[in-house]
């Protein structure tokens, strides 16, 4: 907004053409940005994979300054490297990495959890409320065909939880948190013993966030956002090669 203000401050001669030119670019980053990030998400493009401008444009039917542009703020989210002048990879997935970013989630989403407990409204409980009956419609169980509608009901549950007390940063950093776990939650769905009710662990974290209960609630929480990283080390444990090699 502050950079549209300064042009047209600027460029006061300029006729709405060129308003339409510069709407129509940031629409093509957006699409292309939107389709590489799902294809990294999804596993389409393989973590270490590199990305290759020249070859990827008719892929994606934008030029290569768009798709640059895309991939540098893929870079910003760290789901791509950039190295150097030689171009671009897709991120890494490691254990260690899925791990440290779940300590880090922990660290903050528990805290924001406990914030909103303490200052939700009876707006807070009714988005709550109403966020949970949608994603519970589709995770009883979890079927990997609707992994991807899952993931977006799942990802709005967890942010309302933390929305009674509102921080932009914190929203910021745990979305994009949790777009990196989706990169790692993908190979354990389809995992058929993994013992988990995830229904069970959502239904109990929303029940006693409803109650205003915040330390058990805290708790609930805890042990469900560990769930998934504890499932994937008792994978390899059992020599299964469940990440991407």
């Amino acid at each position: 907004m502050v950079k549209r203000t300064f042009l047209a401050l600027v460029s006061a001669d300029e006729g709405p053409m060129d308003d339409i030119t510069e709407a129509g670019s940031r629409t093509l980053i957006e699409r292309a940005y939107a389709q590489l990030r799902d294809d990294i998400i999804e596993g389409r493009l393989a973590p270490g994979e590199k990305l290759r401008v020249e070859h990827m444009k008719e892929h994606y039917g934008v030029g290569a300054g768009t798709l640059r542009e895309a991939i540098t703020r893929l870079v910003s989210d760290a789901l791509v490297v950039a190295e150097g002048q030689r171009g671009f990879r897709v991120a890494p997935m490691t254990l260690e990495d899925f791990l440290d970013l779940t300590q880090l989630r922990l660290h903050i989403e528990l805290e924001a959890l406990r914030q909103s407990i303490r200052h939700g409204d009876a707006a807070w409980r009714a988005r709550l409320q109403q966020a949970f009956e949608e994603l519970s419609a589709f995770e009883q169980p979890v079927r990997p065909e609707q992994r991807a509608r899952w993931e977006q009901l799942n990802a709005r549950f967890h942010e309302t939880l933390t929305s009674g007390h509102a921080s932009p940063w914190t929203t910021k950093v745990l979305r994009l948190l949790t777009r990196h776990g989706e990169r790692y939650r993908r190979f354990t769905i389809g995992l058929v013993d993994s013992g988990r009710d995830v229904h069970a662990e959502h239904r109990e974290i929303f029940e006693l966030a409803m109650a205003g209960m915040e330390a058990r609630a805290a708790l609930a929480l805890e042990a469900h956002i560990r769930a998934t990283p504890d499932l994937l080390v008792r994978a390899l444990r059992d020599g299964r090669q469940v990440l991407p090699a």
